[in-house]
């Protein structure tokens, strides 16, 4: 369906009963991602939540009025919300998804009554570090400049961040599957100037580690043992700054544990969510 939120189109898919709790995901990388994954993900937890996968603006097929913002995104999910008619909800949030999910449990921390986050980061600290691994990787050889282009939002097109794209996703995964690769990069709907503004204006000045106690609800931070991009240090810093967080690190994942190890991954997360009553109607 297509909804109107804050003035901008988002597409968005319900699964699951009206009147169950409702879960949120948010995916990540902006103007690469896309309510796809979410919806692998999280459709399997309609039997208990009322599960809303979404492109974000700028996003897939969303609409695409700026401002690309931190701000605007957490403000499209609040307004999310309130179509949703409740109170309190389950937040989840993969890689940038997570970026915007912990932002949004700040400045809303009354309306989360749990918060699931996957190989994410609250800072931009692990940059140079994800550069490192990058350079040094055996699996493949890195075109270092696509690298940076990506990575500093200074791709040139939709056809260059195809190109980059593609030479950062065998880093991805914790078994290297090259077909899987360009499965990956027919798949992903290309957003060139969402994806530059994200990466170039946004992501300098990404710090809200002094944020992070103030939330308040029960957390779940997930991490895939072999990320090269948001390595597990950067889990286990949001893991000691949120009061109520626990960790769990999946050892056969890279930077997509949903996916490489899904079935424990899904176990793992319906258990911590009833554990803290957030599955209750």
């Amino acid at each position: 369906m297509r909804l109107t939120i804050n003035d901008n189109e988002l597409a968005v898919e319900v699964f699951g009963a009206d009147d169950a709790p409702v879960l949120i995901a948010h995916h990540g990388a902006p103007g690469l991602g896309s309510r796809a994954e979410p919806r692998a993900t999280f459709a399997p937890f309609a039997d208990t939540f009322r599960v809303i996968v979404f492109d974000a603006r700028g996003s897939g097929e969303s609409g695409g009025n700026e401002p690309y913002t931190h701000e605007q995104w957490a403000a499209d999910v609040e307004g999310l919300r309130q179509w949703a008619g409740v109170e309190r909800f389950v937040l989840a949030g993969g890689s940038y998804g997570g970026f915007i999910s912990m932002e949004y449990a700040i400045r809303h921390p009354d309306r989360v009554s749990a918060l699931v986050l996957r190989d994410t980061s609250a800072d931009h600290s692990n940059d140079d570090a994800a550069r490192r691994n990058a350079a040094a990787s055996t699996r493949v050889r890195i075109d270092l400049a696509k690298l940076d282009r990506i990575n500093t939002g200074r791709v040139r097109d939709d056809d260059d961040l195809r190109d980059c794209w593609r030479e950062i996703l065998p880093l991805y995964d914790h078994v290297y599957d090259p077909a899987a690769v360009e499965a990956k990069v027919a798949a992903t709907p290309y957003r060139y100037a969402t994806h530059n503004y994200a990466f170039a204006h946004n992501q300098p000045h990404y710090d809200i580690k002094a944020q992070l106690p103030t939330i308040t609800c029960p957390t779940l931070v997930t991490v895939g043992r072999d990320d090269w991009i948001t390595p597990v240090a950067c889990s286990e810093t949001i893991v000691s700054l949120i009061p109520d967080a626990r960790l769990v690190v999946f050892e056969k994942s890279g930077h997509s544990p949903q996916i490489e190890e899904a079935e424990q991954w899904r176990r793992v997360v319906r258990e911590f969510l009833h554990e803290v009553g957030a599955d209750a109607r």
